[in-house]
Formats: structure tokens, sequence, C-alpha cells
């Protein structure tokens, strides 16, 4: 009768585990979800522009219903809006959200530039920095805002949590929205590209400190730009 217990407790036990594992592996609906985030990131998306199920269902391969999963969840990440008779569209985001996102990004970027990294995750700050370099060489702004997104996404990955890197992405996503605004001023993130420069180069120097006070300096007063640019 023990030995029974025992294997119907070791069966429950495994029975949970498995089903743990399974909670861990994406729908394919939040892959829809991560893929539409990239894109808004990316700005391949812009404020205001209607998306169809069926269009982004031919896209990527998957059902109308995984498409209409992963809309539901960006809407509840205030990334898209679904208007009643009219469809699903990205969102334009509200002046009053500003300070709320930028409490996050200094909470998270501030935090993780200070702990440092290893010598793998500094490479990628590096390199999002020289990606910069060369978009601004081309004047090419669409790739320079992308390649600003990358060195902040670089920063948080310092971290190595995959909690902080799946927050940053919404946070990406959204400041994203916020920066179509703003990049009517063809300098944007050319004013922005040599301070990823001195930030990098602190933290490659050991000086984490230091990086971290220049990224809060650097938080800070894009918080104060974005504010002016959206009249809050």
């Amino acid at each position: 009768m023990a030995g029974a217990d025992q294997d119907s407790s070791e069966h429950a036990g495994f029975d949970s585990a498995r089903a743990r594992v399974r909670m861990k592996v994406p729908s394919v609906a939040e892959r829809v979800a991560e893929e539409l985030r990239y894109q808004l990131a990316e700005g391949f998306l812009v404020p205001g522009a209607k998306l169809t199920e069926a269009t982004i269902a031919e896209d990527l391969g998957v059902s109308r219903n995984t498409v209409r999963e992963a809309f539901a969840e960006l809407a509840g990440e205030r990334l898209l809006l679904r208007q009643p008779n009219k469809g699903v569209f990205v969102a334009t985001l509200e002046a009053g959200d500003i300070h709320d996102v930028y409490t996050v990004r200094r909470a998270i970027e501030v935090s993780s530039i200070r702990a440092g990294g290893s010598p793998e995750r500094i490479a990628a700050v590096r390199a999002a920095v020289e990606e910069g370099k060369r978009a601004a060489a081309a004047n090419d702004n669409e790739g320079l805002g992308s390649a600003n997104q990358h060195f902040h996404g670089a920063i948080v990955a310092l971290a190595e949590s995959n909690r902080l890197n799946t927050i940053m992405a919404q946070i990406l996503a959204e400041m994203r929205l916020y920066f179509h605004k703003a990049t009517m001023n063809a300098h944007f993130y050319s004013d922005w590209l040599k301070e990823n420069e001195q930030i990098c180069s602190a933290l490659e120097a050991g000086e984490r400190e230091r990086a971290g006070d220049l990224l809060l300096a650097y938080l800070n007063r894009s918080e104060q730009q974005q504010t002016a640019i959206h009249g809050e």
C-alpha cells in the first residue's frame, strides 16, 4: 500500500513538472505578439496604422484566430487599439503615459548598467553604438532609430534576465510610438548618439557607477524632451 502511495505521489509530481514545462513553452499567439512588438519597436508599424487579421495571418503563416489572440494581448499592453466596427489600429500613446514609461526605464536600465555584465553583453552594447554610427554616416534616420532601440535593449540584457528583457520589449515598442512624432526633427536620434558612445565607453572602462549616472541624466532629459514634444 505504501508503495502504491509512493508511486501515486511520484506520478503526481511528474505530471506537475510536465505541466510546468508545457506552460513555459510560448503559444503561437504569444510568438505572433512578440513579432508584432518587434515590428513596433523597429518602427515598421506606425501610430494609427490599421492592422488586419487576414493580412498578418497570411504573412506569418498562422490562423486568423491566432492573430486575434495576439491582438488581444497587445491591446492589453495598450500597444494596439480595437475600435468597434472599425478594426484594430496601432495605438497613439497619450502624453500622460510618458512619466510612467520613463519611471520603468530608469528602474531597469540604470540598475542593469550599474550591475555591469559579461564581456559578451558589453560587446553587444558597443555593437549597437557602432550600428548607430554607420546609420548616421549613411543619413539613415530610421536605421539610427533602430540602433538606438538596440542600444537600450542591450543595456537591459546586461542583467541576463528574461523577465527584464520581456518588460523592455514592451517598453521599446511604446517608446518607438512616442518617437514617431519626435522624428519629424531629422536630428532627433543623432543628438543622442554621442551620449550613447559616452555611456558605452564608461561601461567598457568598468566605470559602472559613472555609466549609470550618465544614463540616468540621459533618460531624464529624454523624458523632458518627450513631454515637451507631446504637449503634456
